[in-house]
């Protein structure tokens, strides 16, 4: 309580010292102009008429000048000191009381404009920007939230799952097949906790932008075939047909690592939603300065309203794979392309499969 006492005393003080300094500001001014103005006159109707003034008329003129003076300079430091309580000190109150709230957390805080009469434009370009930025925090601050909620509850189901696995293995009589069952469960749960954690690790990086891409030219087909040959024992076990189209000689110039997890993240949905005996196809062509890449499946397609949220974070459109994966792929996909400066499109019909093409600038056309 002292201290704001002390503040509102000093505030006071301050402003006093300012509305003086103001008005002998304007009072010297104003002194200066009518002094001049005085001397002119009184030079040119002397010289003109001829006539000469005496020492008492110079006193009554100096005693009404100053009087003059003294009543201008007041209204002019009143008039400004309003124009200054309405146009700039209001606008500040109100910029710093909002301020104040959002640093305590209150991001539903909009400072409106002010009165047309009290309106400057430069406070209302710092309005509007503060505004914005509050509304962008917002927005933030609902991801966050909603990130962490989401992060928790996928996390949930993993460690369930360990836990309940861990105690049924603690029992005394169990053979060993299903201890081995049961401590592969735990084991498959365990690699999905840690590839999410992975995931969520490299897309945190990437939106942050604590990674970035270094160019290195390289031949894509050889980057492409690499990729499909890690899932050679998938395709095999599933029976699932492999269809190739894969043009020679496509260079381009972009980050390796990071494109081997586009390709990684493309060809494992491809396999985890096409059935056994279906097929899957990569096929790479280059035309007009720029290399297309197209991972297709026979799986079960989506549909359009499911296809604008494929690329949301821990999305996953049928819910009967979930436990293959934990929605980050193609956030991550999605993050690396637009880190990239390439494009990533989507073809799917439901029953028929999905195609994924993504765009990137060949090496003769990385520069443009």
């Amino acid at each position: 309580m002292k201290d704001r006492r002390s503040a509102q005393k000093k505030s006071f003080g301050g402003m006093l010292l300012f509305v003086l300094q103001n008005y002998f500001i304007f009072f010297l001014l104003a002194d200066f102009i009518s002094t001049c103005c005085m001397t002119l006159f009184i030079t040119v109707l002397t010289n003109t008429l001829g006539i000469e003034l005496t020492r008492e008329d110079l006193n009554s003129a100096a005693k009404l000048t100053f009087l003059n003076v003294l009543l201008l300079s007041f209204i002019f430091t009143a008039i400004d000191a309003l124009r200054r309580k309405f146009t700039i000190e209001n606008n500040i109150r109100r910029i710093a009381r909002a301020a104040d709230k959002v640093i305590k957390g209150d991001f539903s805080v909009r400072i409106p404009h002010g009165s047309r009469f009290a309106r400057d434009p430069h406070f209302d370009e710092i309005i509007d920007c503060f505004n914005k930025m509050v509304e962008e925090l917002s927005g933030v601050e609902m991801l966050r939230a909603d990130f962490v909620s989401t992060v928790s509850h996928e996390m949930k189901t993993p460690i369930t799952v360990i836990k309940n696995y861990a105690s049924m293995l603690s029992a005394d009589r169990i053979d060993e097949e299903t201890r081995k069952e049961y401590a592969a469960a735990i084991v498959g749960a365990t690699n999905r906790l840690s590839e999410m954690m992975t995931n969520i690790l490299r897309l945190n990086r990437l939106e942050n932008q604590t990674i970035y891409p270094e160019g290195e030219v390289y031949d894509l087909g050889e980057q492409l075939c690499s990729a499909l040959l890690e899932y050679e024992s998938v395709w095999e076990n599933r029976n699932i047909e492999i269809s190739t189209d894969i043009q020679d000689g496509v260079r381009i110039c972009a980050d390796a690592e990071l494109l081997s997890l586009v390709w990684s993240n493309l060809l494992s949905n491809a396999f985890k939603f096409t059935d056994n005996g279906g097929r899957v196809s990569l096929s790479l062509a280059e035309k007009d300065g720029y290399a297309y890449v197209t991972v297709a499946d026979t799986g079960c397609g989506i549909t359009s309203d499911v296809g604008e949220h494929i690329f949301e974070k821990f999305y996953q459109a049928d819910t009967s794979r979930s436990t293959q994966g934990n929605g980050l792929g193609l956030a991550l996909v999605r993050r690396i392309i637009d880190i990239l400066e390439a494009d990533i499109s989507v073809e799917s019909e439901v029953g028929v499969g999905t195609s994924f093409t993504v765009k990137l600038r060949s090496e003769q056309n990385a520069d443009l």
